[in-house]
């Protein structure tokens, strides 16, 4: 682990002033030199926090989130948070959870949480061509594993945090940070766990989480998407079972063939168009960003989910096609115990994305009827947690969308419906609705792939948004 030296908050926010005075100097430096470097003492604090957090190994395997926590606490503490609002919070050995909270006014609202995961998935050195576990900043990118998949916003929602109260502000409600585990699978998730056994730290009027970000294109910002809804997971056995026999002497009753025909019967299958509340705004808003046949089949679908051709034209693409419908795949197969001997299992694993407003028992029904082989059993794995959507209030919405106006000119917001999951499901089950929104336009970040990247320039934007986004929401006015 790469440890940075700490200062006490006064000395170091001292010499964070005097360096916003070099800002000066940045600005006389053509743009294409100056794009990639720090901006502000802002930027280059952030970044410092992402560099540490990535040198800290978070995976499941190896990893341990208790280190990354405390490490967060001390960089926390050392600005002069006291250590009843510095809480770090042990669900299990080696996984650890971190709650900053930023005191408001006294009888203010309730509180907005800004919450992230550092946890990360696995990466293998030898499957990179970089050290995935140590910070490397090259030709104006980052690139690390978690560096887009969250450590990101963990470090933007920490460095805003310090910046607010080294400002003095004194927000009109507390301001909640939470950088949790186990986001990315195990036993022990961090959001899950302190709702359910230390609720009061995350209690809040609504947080804002990851899901969103800005939609770019060949180096052009389309759209500024904010997560307010997603999809319900699912998992089934498919399973076919048969005595078995001697493959010299086959039959027509085979368990491979019979589960084969249910798959194919199933990758045949689409669900129905079911469009929600935040499916209709999505394709609405986006209908105008994307232009041509392809808008125009938005703009037929919002009209009427029946048109069928419409449907055809998105379905075309599965970043659509998984928006307008429950979606079910195959994903791992397995069967047969001998080469010379008939099968007597075989078995498959179908994932399903639920849409929020189904349940796993209609889907279950769906799939019996379009399987329709009674010797094919379907039995789930697990039992699918329940997401319901957050409502897209209009003065949370209003604020998103004049920040957006406010950095890059006139982009829609458009609310989106997330085809994974977050932990913001849980927040959701607990009455806290979440927002996925983040300002960053990133283009493809390879995260949970090899050399994990984001551009830095878009780093210190969003850093700059959520920035100006969280200090206008508890300014208060804004509810």
């Amino acid at each position: 682990m790469r440890v940075y030296p700490l200062r006490p908050a006064s000395t170091r926010f001292d010499s964070l002033r005097r360096a916003a005075r070099v800002i000066l100097i940045v600005g006389l430096v053509p743009p294409a030199a100056a794009a990639q470097a720090p901006r502000t003492p802002w930027d280059s604090l952030a970044r410092d926090l992402l560099r540490e957090l990535i040198s800290i190994n978070t995976s499941q395997s190896a990893g341990n989130t208790v280190t990354a926590s405390e490490a967060m606490a001390r960089r926390v503490r050392a600005a002069g948070f006291p250590d009843s609002d510095v809480v770090v919070v042990a669900t299990a050995p080696k996984k650890g959870n971190l709650i900053v909270r930023l005191r408001g006014r006294a009888g203010g609202k309730k509180p907005i949480l800004l919450l992230s995961h550092h946890d990360v998935v696995e990466a293998k050195a030898e499957d990179w061509t970089l050290p995935p576990f140590e910070f490397v900043e090259k030709d104006g990118i980052f690139y690390g594993r978690g560096v887009a998949d969250d450590k990101d916003e963990g470090a933007i929602h920490l460095a805003l945090l310090l910046r607010l109260k080294a400002e003095g502000f004194v927000p009109d409600r507390d301001i909640i940070v939470a950088l949790t585990a186990d986001e990315e699978g195990g036993p022990d998730n961090g959001v899950e766990w302190i709702l359910a056994n230390r609720r009061e730290l995350l209690a809040a009027e609504y947080a804002l989480n990851e899901g969103g970000g800005g939609r770019v294109r060949d180096g052009v910002r389309l759209s500024h998407d904010v997560q307010a809804s997603e999809k319900k997971v699912q998992n089934w056995t498919l399973e076919a079972t048969n005595p078995g026999g001697h493959s010299s002497v086959p039959v027509k009753d085979n368990a491979i063939t019979h589960l084969s025909d249910a798959l194919v019967r199933l990758g045949a299958f689409d669900f129905p168009v079911r469009l929600n509340e935040v499916t209709r705004a999505y394709f609405t808003r986006l209908a105008g960003v994307t232009g041509g046949e392809l808008g125009g089949a938005m703009r037929a679908i919002v009209a009427n989910p029946g048109d069928a051709a419409a449907a055809r034209t998105l379905s075309a693409d599965p970043r659509y096609n998984s928006q307008l419908r429950t979606t079910c795949v195959a994903t791992t197969l397995e069967g047969g115990h001998a080469r010379n001997a008939l099968p007597q299992r075989a078995r498959a694993n179908v994932n399903c994305r639920i849409l929020p407003d189904e349940s796993p028992d209609s889907v279950r029904r769906i799939l019996t009827t379009v399987i329709a082989n009674p010797t094919v059993t379907i039995t789930p794995v697990g039992e699918a947690r329940n997401s319901p959507p957050s409502p897209l209030t209009p003065s949370l919405m209003g604020e998103i969308a004049r920040v957006t106006r406010e950095m890059w000119g006139d982009i829609p917001v458009i609310p989106t419906m997330s085809t994974g999951a977050t932990h913001g499901l849980y927040l959701r089950n607990a009455g806290i609705p979440v927002y996925g929104v983040s300002g960053l336009f990133y283009p493809d970040t390879g995260a949970h792939g090899m050399n994990e990247r984001i551009p830095a320039r878009a780093f210190y934007e969003g850093l700059e948004f959520m920035y100006r986004l969280v200090k206008a929401l508890t300014r208060g006015g804004v509810s």
